[in-house]
């Protein structure tokens, strides 16, 4: 009776998956319809930067202030992320009334 061999099969590796990202993206960039999930970034029309420098903080302090990862506010910086509703809120009530909102958070604080 032959002795039965186990298949190996072969672990996907990253280099695999990043070589099949890249071939997908050059077949959609020719305008062939691939599986992917495109995502597009626009701008803010929010400006998380002119809030933070309107209340004289640092990203870390602007975070902490308004509840958020410091990651969160570079991302909105940067434009890769924009802020949920609650946030883009509160950062154009920033914008218009920066002595309001750091006296609210001074006495927040104390």
């Amino acid at each position: 009776m032959a002795k039965k061999v186990k298949k190996r099969t072969r672990k996907p590796r990253v280099a695999d998956d990043i070589l099949a990202s890249l071939e997908e993206a050059v077949r959609w960039a020719r305008g062939e319809k691939t599986g992917a999930i495109v995502h597009r970034v626009t701008p803010s029309d929010t400006d998380a930067r002119e809030a933070r420098h309107k209340l004289g903080l640092s990203q870390r302090e602007f975070a902490a202030a308004i509840g958020t990862g410091v990651g969160t506010v570079r991302k909105w910086e940067l434009g890769t992320r924009r802020p949920s509703g609650a946030a883009r809120t509160l950062i154009e009530v920033i914008k218009r009334e920066p002595k309001a909102v750091r006296r609210a958070l001074k006495s927040e604080a104390s």
